[in-house]
């Protein structure tokens, strides 16, 4: 393994101490600085944006059990705290293990966040960082040498940050629904992190989009390429004067998810990466099986997902979308601002200072 410019073996970093409010966020500056395995990479954290699964992690959101929180990451796994969270991370290769090359020193990178390697070993199921290992709200992070791409780019750190987890799972929605040049598509919570991300990579296929929003949102969603503008809570049948769509993507769910399968076309593809407006909905098997449909739930990238989405980034196919940044010890703020939503884009953490 490589030494290091700084002899120091504790860095600055943010611990999540258990499920509950922003109480359980401690900013420390004592915390072990990681080592990386063989096969691992030792990256200095550059920024790390604020994602819905952070918030998801720490409020317990995904446990469907009695309170216990035994099954509250989102692979079902229970949490070990306490855990450095953080899954959107942009950085530079510092240290690399005896397995991995000396020329990856100095790499700016972006690392994958859903993980099929750790400690040197391939995962059963996949792993998400920051959740079921520790992620990018620290000074350093490490992870599988594999999941650290390197990326060129004249974007700076905050604004790369701004891509890994959003546009990771877009990309990836629209790589299962297989979107085609020439398909409608209607993408839900569009203003959103994922969903302005799934706006710019299905204009990048040859999509038509039409974007669900409220009207202050919408001009900031015709500027990202969106077609057509849906209000939220507008009727769908009638905001699309009787015509169909290919695919949906869908981040929000709720009471209007009827409404999703009915404008969906013959073989219509519907895509779920998320459920913030509700997550139980009534399902109408007849429209299921008369439409010959398709149902896709998207967590686990496909293994193309995370390579094409830098090739996009570095051939400038895509821009990044910084809503607001802050310090690394401004977390708490930073989430509550990211839970509001009243921003187009990403809540960044700029981690590194120098």
């Amino acid at each position: 393994m490589s030494s290091l410019a700084t002899s120091k073996d504790s860095m600055h970093g943010v611990y999540l101490t258990g499920h509950g409010g922003p109480e359980v966020l401690e900013v420390r500056d004592d915390i072990p600085r990681p080592t990386p395995g063989p096969r691992d990479v030792l990256v200095r954290v550059g920024a790390a944006g604020v994602n819905n699964t952070d918030l998801n992690t720490r409020l317990a959101w995904y446990s469907k059990g009695d309170g216990e929180a035994e099954d509250a990451s989102w692979s079902g796994q229970p949490i070990h705290f306490p855990r450095i969270q953080g899954a959107d991370i942009c950085g530079e290769i510092v240290a690399v293990g005896s397995d991995v090359s000396q020329t990856r020193l100095g790499e700016r990178v972006l690392i994958e966040p859903c993980l099929r390697e750790h400690d040197g070993q391939t995962l059963e199921s996949a792993w998400y960082i920051g959740a079921e290992c520790d992620g990018g709200f620290a000074e350093y992070t490490r992870v599988a040498a594999r999941h650290a791409l390197r990326v060129e780019s004249s974007l700076s750190d905050v604004e790369l940050a701004s891509f890994p987890c959003s546009y990771s799972t877009a990309e990836n929605m629209l790589t299962r629904a297989q979107l085609a040049k020439g398909e409608r598509v209607l993408i839900t919570g569009a203003s959103g992190g994922v969903g302005s991300a799934a706006v710019q990579l299905a204009k990048a296929r040859g999509a038509h989009v039409i974007a669900v929003t409220s009207a202050a949102k919408a001009d900031a969603l015709r500027d990202l390429g969106a077609d057509d503008i849906v209000l939220r809570d507008q009727p769908l049948d009638e905001a699309l004067k009787g015509h169909s769509v290919e695919v949906v993507i869908d981040l929000v769910g709720g009471p209007q998810w009827p409404q999703l399968l009915d404008i969906l076309g013959y073989k219509g593809r519907y895509a779920v990466a998320g459920a913030i407006g509700g997550e139980m909905v009534e399902l109408d098997l007849r429209t299921l099986y008369l439409k010959d449909l398709s149902f896709f739930g998207c967590t686990v990238l496909e293994p193309e997902v995370f390579p094409n989405l830098v090739r996009h980034i570095e051939q400038g196919n895509i821009k990044p979308l910084v809503a607001d940044t802050f310090a690394l010890a401004e977390i708490a703020t930073a989430q509550e601002v990211f839970q509001q939503k009243g921003h187009v884009g990403k809540v960044v953490l700029k981690v590194r200072q120098d």
